[in-house]
């Protein structure tokens, strides 16, 4: 007899098999039997939980602005109205492993400088005064703003105006953190972590065209602010140079410029522009997504069911799920986005199809 068997009970003779029964007592010992080809853990074709969803900004607004009113400041971290996606509410992601919330800053208002390992890109919706600091790095910002915050980078926000409200939209990966029971947050013992030191500009050093000769490598992105103004800048001279996809108009993805790829290892973020009266054909990809209205109006197909949406919207489109863009109006519209490819790029699983094919 085998070691390993030495003194394990093995089950005595049994008569004729009792499949109503077995699974009972698999189960007994934590065990449960694969005999399905297609399952809930081994689908034909990837079936996600999450559903398609959107969130208008009309609605979600006023909460953000009325629980600025009872969490406290020293609170304000965490002062975030989550989108919870239909298809898992007890699960806090807007799709697949991405999170998406609301986050409100009140005048003259300033966080405690903390760190977590998740990493965060924020879009800024609206205000004035805002600002975020990120390794050092004190950076204004104001609508239409993308910061990237690494993992484990100490970070900090506030906002410096007599009135007015800075609200933002936090995208982070922490439901894939979590999952794979990697998280870490911790808190400031200073509260901050701003020396008087010279400030890390990091705008500076890697916003233009020309970079700094270091021959860095680094995973994440050593950029961290990506204003508005020259991005859309980016993207309105790409539209005029021809630059299309049927599937997206005009997109162009934010990256770190050390390496030319996604800003975080694991989170990619792209900004995109529907010309008036663009009709996108219809694709699918593994790989949830998350888009925020930054512009005009338009319309996403997804799966057949049409979702109408304005500027500060919020809407998600699952892994694998068909979907189009239009934007039947007589204005430009601009969605930015974030997704999950980076990471599925990495592990070889990204797949593409187009309809019809």
């Amino acid at each position: 007899m085998s070691p390993a068997l030495t003194g394990v009970a093995r089950p005595g003779r049994r008569g004729p098999a009792e499949p109503e029964t077995f699974a009972g007592r698999l189960r007994h010992h934590h065990a449960v039997g694969r005999w399905s080809a297609a399952n809930e853990n081994q689908p034909w074709t990837p079936a996600p939980r999450s559903v398609p969803a959107l969130w208008r900004y009309a609605d979600m607004r006023p909460f953000a602005v009325e629980a600025a009113e009872f969490v406290k400041g020293e609170d304000a971290a965490l002062r975030v109205i989550t989108h919870l996606n239909p298809g898992h509410p007890d699960h806090e992601a807007a799709v697949g492993h991405l999170y998406s919330g609301l986050q409100t800053l009140k005048p003259h208002e300033r966080m405690t400088a903390h760190r977590h390992a998740a990493s965060a890109i924020r879009f800024v919706l609206e205000g004035e005064g805002g600002w975020t600091a990120v390794d050092g790095d004190r950076m204004p910002v104001g609508p239409g703003d993308v910061v990237i915050t690494p993992s484990r980078l100490w970070h900090e926000h506030g906002n410096d105006s007599d009135d007015g409200l800075v609200i933002w939209q936090d995208c982070t990966d922490d439901p894939l953190v979590n999952t794979l029971g990697a998280n870490f947050f911790e808190l400031h013992p200073q509260g901050t972590h701003l020396t008087g030191g010279p400030r890390n500009d990091t705008l500076a050093r890697y916003g233009g065209l020309l970079l700094p000769d270091t021959r860095r490598r680094a995973e994440n992105s050593p950029l961290f602010s990506f204003p508005w103004e020259k991005c859309h800048e980016a993207l309105t001279a790409a539209a005029r140079a021809g630059h299309h996809s049927a599937f997206d108009g005009v997109i162009m993805e934010y990256t770190n410029p050390a390496t030319g790829g996604s800003v975080t290892p694991t989170v990619g973020a792209k900004l995109q522009l529907l010309a008036a009266g663009e009709h996108t054909r219809s694709h699918r990809h593994t790989g949830s997504v998350v888009y925020v209205a930054a512009q005009g109006r338009g319309t996403v197909t997804i799966d057949g069911v049409d979702h109408a949406w304005s500027a500060g919207d919020t809407f998600c489109v699952p892994s694998w799920s068909w979907h189009s863009h239009a934007n039947p109006g007589t204005e430009e519209a601009v969605l930015f986005s974030y997704n999950e490819f980076p990471l599925l790029e990495r592990l070889g699983l990204y797949a593409e199809e187009p309809a019809g094919q």
